[in-house]
């Protein structure tokens, strides 16, 4: 084997190793998507080739559309990488912003992200800490706590949330519980149906609160829902998931471009 090829199946296995690893532990703690299942699979994939090269090889070399089908296959890779790379660059440069002093704010939705185990995530809990902060800031503004049911569980998102806020001294009529929605979309659509209830016009200023990642798309789609003036506010990602997390709002962002969600 020539020298520079053990290098590039040591490399592999390297990189496989810590992809799939990072995909397990994640998902030993619950959590489940394909911002998780993707990197996990491409380390399998990696994995294989590095314990499989010489044998790869043969493959390969023994007709050259095979070749052609490997270059192929590593150039889109590669394309989509820097894709990737782009997009993440984006997400860094639109994480929301601060709300300027004396806009009139009527309301602050705080959008779920997920209770493994009926429990609130530690991303579900940055985003409930940011928008405790900003009902501090705004004592008159109705909370909107929106998020539905997750797979297989027994509980709502909203309730979760709502309890959280609760025992950090928000009061409990001060809440508005959307407990329904499935997406970004219906987080805000159901939520700006509820406020109308409430007598918040959506004319009026709100501040969304979400992961700094997912500032720039829930503020579009909000627009798209109907709300005039929004504020998006950012709560930091913990950086074990910080990755997975904008690797899964990559696709997301494609699936909501072609759905037309903003």
């Amino acid at each position: 084997m020539k020298p520079g090829r053990h290098w590039i199946r040591l490399a592999l296995a390297l990189v496989g190793a810590v992809l799939l690893g990072d995909a397990v532990a994640l998902m030993s703690m619950g959590l489940f998507n394909f911002g998780i299942v993707l990197p996990g699979s491409i380390g399998i994939a990696f994995l294989f080739l590095a314990l499989c090269w010489d044998r790869v090889a043969r493959w390969r070399k023994a007709d050259q559309r095979r070749q052609l089908l490997w270059r192929a296959t590593w150039t889109a890779f590669a394309v989509w990488l820097v894709t990737v790379g782009v997009f993440f660059h984006g997400i860094r440069s639109g994480m929301g912003v601060s709300v300027p002093e004396g806009v009139p704010i009527k309301a602050i939705i705080v959008l779920g992200s997920g209770t493994p185990n009926c429990q609130a995530s530690s991303a579900l809990m940055a985003r409930l800490d940011q928008g405790l902060a900003q009902a501090q800031r705004w004592p008159a503004a109705k909370v909107v706590v929106s998020g539905g049911q997750d797979f297989g569980q027994h509980c709502t998102e909203a309730d979760i949330m709502a309890d959280y806020l609760v025992a950090r001294g928000v009061p409990a009529n001060r809440l508005v519980r959307e407990g329904r929605s499935t997406s970004t979309e219906e987080n805000l659509l159901f939520s700006r149906r509820l406020l109308e209830e409430q007598d918040v016009d959506a004319a009026r200023s709100i501040v969304v609160v979400t992961s700094d990642f997912h500032v720039r798309r829930a503020v579009g789609i909000a627009r798209k829902a109907g709300f005039a003036e929004v504020f998006g506010v950012g709560a930091a990602t913990p950086l074990y998931l910080r990755f997975n997390a904008w690797l899964r709002e990559y696709f997301a962002s494609i699936s909501s471009w072609i759905l037309r969600e903003y």
